[in-house]
């Protein structure tokens, strides 16, 4: 009698937990919560490719440096020489500032533009 009561309360015990996998996956599957699933999966992608494309803006930023630092365009002018054309176009600075332009600070995109959820 004991052995029936526990292989009954096991197999009950069983079909309930097969039921809950079972519903919970078809839930999964419904159209409304497949679309909320691939809309989640865009939205980290496009702030993953937010997150390289400022990384390689920043990456562009120090490379741009350095060059100027090896080829000497950021040296100071000897004062005989008029400005160079382009750090007087860009910021109308004076010749005899060193300040270095960086890219990022030149953009007019913020880090949250276009998002609105």
């Amino acid at each position: 009698m004991f052995r029936r009561t526990f292989w009954f309360t096991a197999g009950a015990a069983a079909g309930v937990w097969a039921t809950t996998k079972v519903n919970r996956k078809l839930r999964q599957l419904t159209p409304e919560s497949l679309a909320a699933q691939a809309a989640n999966k865009a939205i980290d992608a496009g702030h993953r490719l937010k997150e390289f494309a400022l990384d390689v803006r920043d990456g562009m930023a120090q490379r741009e440096a350095e060059l100027g630092e090896v080829l000497g365009l950021n040296a100071n002018p000897d004062p005989e020489l008029p400005p160079q054309r382009r750090i007087a176009a860009i910021g109308g600075e004076q010749s005899g500032s060193n300040k270095q332009i960086k890219y990022i600070d030149n953009t007019t995109y913020t880090y949250n533009r276009n998002e609105d959820h």
